[in-house]
């Protein structure tokens, strides 16, 4: 178990980014946060991707019927990391889920019991990491100003909501979590 925090870069992929009907309107701003991190935390970052099922099952089919667009193979364009989060070596951990918890992302965090969450979206993704992550005993920092959401007003919504689970999830911004990590 590695006693340092991680940094986990939620799905900052072309699906949640400008000329998606995904995209968060405030991706510029998530990644200028996120960028800022990177060099804090060196080593210790996992990118994620969401990607479609190849066969959509139970309510994931009336949710591809809405979205076919994104219905595409897991190597298509859409679902790769935006140019400016090329991996660069770092693991990437890829799921059909929103959530990324989960055996794969504890391995790629070398079990890590602290992770900071930065990445889109905010409430989706973000939100749907976060709690089982939490519940499961990690330590979660999320990065308010380097996640987007669907719109601000979930964004914050979100942000409120995973408040709730403090201390178990706390929200911070990018200069208290580089002032932390001096």
């Amino acid at each position: 178990m590695t006693a340092e925090p991680w940094l986990v870069v939620i799905d900052m992929q072309h699906v949640f980014a400008a000329g998606s009907p995904w995209a968060s309107p405030d991706y510029p701003n998530a990644s200028a946060g996120i960028r800022r991190l990177l060099p804090h935390f060196g080593e210790r970052v996992v990118f994620t991707r969401y990607v479609a099922p190849e066969t959509p099952t139970g309510a994931w089919v009336p949710y591809f019927e809405e979205w076919p667009f994104a219905l595409v193979p897991p190597d298509d364009r859409l679902y790769d990391l935006t140019e400016e989060f090329d991996a660069g070596g770092h693991p990437v951990v890829t799921r059909t889920t929103f959530g990324k918890w989960g055996p794969e992302l504890v391995a790629a965090t070398d079990g890590a019991a602290e992770l900071v969450l930065t990445g889109v979206s905010t409430d989706c993704c973000v939100l749907s990491t976060a709690l089982p992550a939490a519940d499961a005993g990690i330590r979660v920092t999320v990065v308010a100003d380097a996640c987007a959401g669907a719109s601000p007003k979930d964004h914050q919504r979100a942000l409120d909501a995973m408040s709730l689970y403090a201390p178990l999830v706390q929200v911070t911004t990018v200069d208290e979590l580089v002032g932390r990590l001096g």
